[in-house]
């Protein structure tokens, strides 16, 4: 089965694994494994914050950042279809009292700072919930991986700032958006107060997120992290698959971006109706299929049946996510059965 269903899909490589059989451990409750702390440090280092926390998840990584920011009974802004608000079941309200409010993204979730800002309300009165933080998603995953501005993040950044509104990066896949720009992590990092990180998508580690800001909401969030029931033991084995990561597999992500590219040009030669191939910054191919009969869950299973896992996610929308473990002779594969497919369902309509 060729998987593309998500970048979370991806093995460890033998190396990877001997990497964090070699790793030397001790116990993060604690505060003992210098593999991870070394790791903590390391990606503070990259965005220009003052300290890291590992955590088992991307979500949990949000929720801890945004929980920093946001008191109960006060809000989060966020763009429609972000991950914070519409895949993470909910949980800054559950765990934090946190009420969230969202703008209509632009084409693709592009981030137009005028559009947040319209309906931030800080210091509201004793009637009308605050605002106390905005969230921004780079990449973007509903919106088919693209890039914000960093003009408009700055934008964001200023305007917000003398709001008295604080900024949160779910920096799930900012790895595919510095490697797309070139914009450099310390350049994203100087503009928002806390960041998350996800080291198991597009940098093939097995498990982890990291939250990224000041060294006084670092030491309280691994308290909430441990209230949560995120407080790990011997996790210098995953610290060290992350480090690996970073070494080694950072720079390939460009390949997981001309792969999307070839396979979203390859379904735009069936039909331009499918995706505009320019549309595709970085390893996300965001599949419309409103111009034939066929829903997106139709397709993927047939797609299933030709070998091939995609995700279905909405019911004209088809995900592909291109990732380390895929290679150019599954990218032949995946485009020749595609087209067959697509081509079928554009007679059939």
């Amino acid at each position: 089965m060729i998987d593309l269903r998500s970048d979370t899909v991806t093995k460890p490589s033998l190396a990877m694994r001997e990497a964090m059989m070699s790793a030397p451990v001790g116990d993060d409750v604690y505060g003992d494994d210098v593999t991870v702390n070394a790791l903590e440090a390391r990606v503070a280092a990259m965005f220009g914050k003052e300290a890291g926390l590992f955590a088992p998840s991307g979500s949990l990584a949000n929720q801890l950042a945004i929980r920093s920011l946001v008191k109960p009974g006060e809000e989060l802004l966020a763009e429609t279809n972000s991950h914070i608000v519409r895949a993470e079941l909910g949980a800054a309200a559950v765990f934090s009292g946190i009420t969230t409010r969202t703008w209509p993204g632009g084409p693709r979730g592009i981030l137009s700072a005028e559009d947040a800002l319209a309906i931030a309300r800080p210091d509201s009165g004793p009637y009308l919930v605050s605002t106390t933080a905005i969230a921004v998603e780079n990449t973007h995953n509903f919106g088919g991986g693209s890039v914000q501005s960093i003009s408009e993040i700055a934008t964001l950044r200023e305007k917000s700032k003398a709001m008295g509104i604080a900024l949160h990066l779910d920096g799930a896949r900012i790895w595919n958006a510095h490697i797309a720009s070139g914009v450099s992590f310390a350049e994203y990092g100087k503009h928002f107060d806390t960041i998350s990180v996800c080291l198991s998508k597009g940098l093939g580690a097995p498990v982890g997120s990291i939250m990224l800001s000041t060294q006084e909401r670092i030491t309280a969030s691994r308290q909430w992290r441990k209230r949560y029931g995120g407080g790990m033991r011997q996790i210098g084995m995953l610290a060290a698959a992350a480090d690996y990561a970073l070494d080694n597999n950072l720079a390939l992500l460009a390949e997981d971006h001309r792969r999307a590219r070839a396979l979203a040009q390859a379904c735009a030669d069936i039909s331009p109706s499918f995706i505009n191939p320019h549309d595709v910054e970085t390893n996300i191919v965001a599949l419309d299929l409103a111009s034939i009969s066929l829903t997106a869950a139709e397709l993927n299973a047939q797609l299933k049946n030709e070998g091939i896992a995609a995700s279905a996610l909405g019911p004209k929308f088809l995900r592909l996510v291109t990732h380390l473990d895929f290679s150019d002779s599954d990218l032949e594969m995946s485009i020749a059965v595609l087209q067959k497919l697509l081509k079928s369902a554009l007679k059939a309509k």
